[in-house]
């Protein structure tokens, strides 16, 4: 294999490609380094790249390979976010200081090694992951392969771009309102929220109180469900433990005729909101998709009603103060700061009330899978943003931003159940946009062998940007 070609190559066929010997593992991550750090004045998807440590564990698994060793991904370059702990590197959570090394792999992170996958680096991510921006003072913006002036995204922004930009075949990211389907969608790439605690959020029992879990980015689906087998499982501290599933069996097999309601319903919002109209035509195209595929797609608006909208607020600002308060002397924007003050009051019989709402919303929403078994809804209202967009902005003018752009994803949060999006093509200026697949507790088989079914038929794997990130120099 020539290593020109090492960055077309999905999750699956690097770890192929190593498991026979037609590479290694160090060329391979070589390889990976070398694009990174090229890319990395322009894109800037990155806020560490380990190359030192990153290619000795490749000749690590080299000497491994050659000894007839096999693991899912041994030798096989990949990304984490920068909210996850990788022991000896900092984790920052896009926040500007000095902070100590860790001293223990998350045990996403542990998971991952266990495989045998050589993670190159962590990848950026907005300060405290709050906005579907990844923007921060600490290292700058993080830009869109698809288009340099827009951002990719949030706050898996860095892991979508370094995806997205072939930098590396697949990487992990975290979702608590939206934070992996969003770039996802914005760089036409495959990203899971999974069942809360389907991978385990350890050191924490939980994160940002229920909402926030890890997720992978792929281009293609099966290569997600793959990353997505190999990082879950539980640790013995986690407060949430779904049964037991491997996804990746889902990738291919049918599904049956399924009946399937495109909601474009936007869930209750404190500021104005509206959908695309392009968005919209897209994800219609997507459902007359599945309809050739044989499924039963009706027009049915999931309703969320008043309730959940109040209990997001509690869960996601004390989640900030908490996540904020393990930074000390961490430099971060006044906004992180007035938000984390927010959680303070909040933490306390606000967060107890949004808390115990969840069973109630669980049985009301629930209802609506007596009557169909998936739901296909936008991932976001608007394309990706421009990558300055926020600057300059205060509290409430940041708000009304990211509530227009993304105000369909946080619900599933709050409920804690899958979500899968798909890529459901391009405005016409060639911005990437796409939908989401939203299914009840513990679906992400289902999920994913429907978004299989799409691929199959739609091929959004075989879109890539122009690489403009090399001609500039970077």
């Amino acid at each position: 294999m020539a290593m020109a070609s090492i960055r077309e190559l999905g999750l699956a066929e690097v770890a192929a490609a190593l498991a026979s010997g037609t590479t290694t593992s160090v060329a391979a991550t070589t390889d990976a380094l070398d694009r990174i750090e090229a890319a990395q004045p322009t894109l800037n998807a990155f806020r560490i790249v380990r190359r030192e440590r990153a290619l000795a564990e490749a000749a690590d698994a080299d000497r491994r390979l050659a000894a007839g060793e096999r693991l899912p991904l041994l030798g096989v370059p990949i990304a984490i976010k920068d909210d996850t702990d990788l022991a000896g590197e900092p984790t920052a959570f896009g926040c500007g200081g000095d902070f100590a090394p860790k001293t223990e792999d998350a045990e996403a992170a542990r998971r991952l090694r266990a495989a045998g996958a050589v993670i190159v680096g962590k990848t950026n991510t907005c300060e405290i992951g709050q906005w579907p921006f990844t923007d921060a003072a600490a290292f700058g913006c993080t830009r869109n392969p698809w288009r340099a002036g827009h951002t990719p995204g949030g706050s898996s922004g860095g892991s979508a771009a370094a995806v997205a930009a072939g930098l590396v075949p697949a990487a992990l990211g975290s979702d608590g309102a939206g934070s992996v389907r969003i770039p996802a969608a914005w760089t036409n790439l495959v990203g899971i929220k999974p069942q809360r605690g389907r991978i385990s959020t350890w050191p924490l029992p939980e994160a940002f109180n229920g909402l926030t879990v890890h997720g992978p980015l792929a281009r293609t689906v099966a290569d997600a469900a793959l990353l997505l087998d190999v990082a879950a499982g539980p640790h013995p501290g986690d407060r949430h433990t779904p049964p037991a599933a491997t996804v990746s069996d889902a990738v291919g097999r049918d599904p049956g005729r399924l009946r399937i309601a495109l909601s474009l319903n936007i869930p209750f919002t404190a500021t104005r909101t509206a959908l695309d109209r392009e968005i919209a035509a897209r994800v219609h195209d997507l459902a007359a998709a599945l309809r050739r595929l044989g499924h039963a797609v009706t027009v049915a608006d999931l309703h969320y009603g008043l309730l959940i909208g109040t209990t997001f607020l509690p869960r996601s600002m004390a989640g900030i103060r908490t996540e904020l308060a393990k930074l000390p002397g961490a430099q971060v924007d006044s906004r992180t700061r007035v938000n984390a003050a927010l959680g303070l009051l909040l933490d306390g019989p606000a967060l107890f009330a949004a808390r115990a709402a969840e069973p109630l919303l669980h049985r009301r929403i629930g209802g609506f899978f007596r009557d169909y078994d998936i739901v296909l809804a936008p991932t976001t209202a608007t394309p990706p943003p421009p990558v300055d967009a926020m600057n300059g902005l205060g509290i409430a003018a940041t708000d009304a931003l990211i509530t227009a752009a993304c105000p369909y994803t946080w619900p599933w949060n709050i409920l804690g159940w899958p979500s899968v999006n798909v890529p459901a093509g391009f405005t016409a200026t060639g911005l990437p946009v796409g939908a989401q697949l939203m299914g009840p507790a513990n679906s992400e088989p289902l999920l994913v062998s429907v978004a299989a079914q799409l691929e199959s038929e739609l091929h959004w794997e075989r879109e890539r940007p122009e690489p403009w990130w090399e001609r500039s120099g970077g």
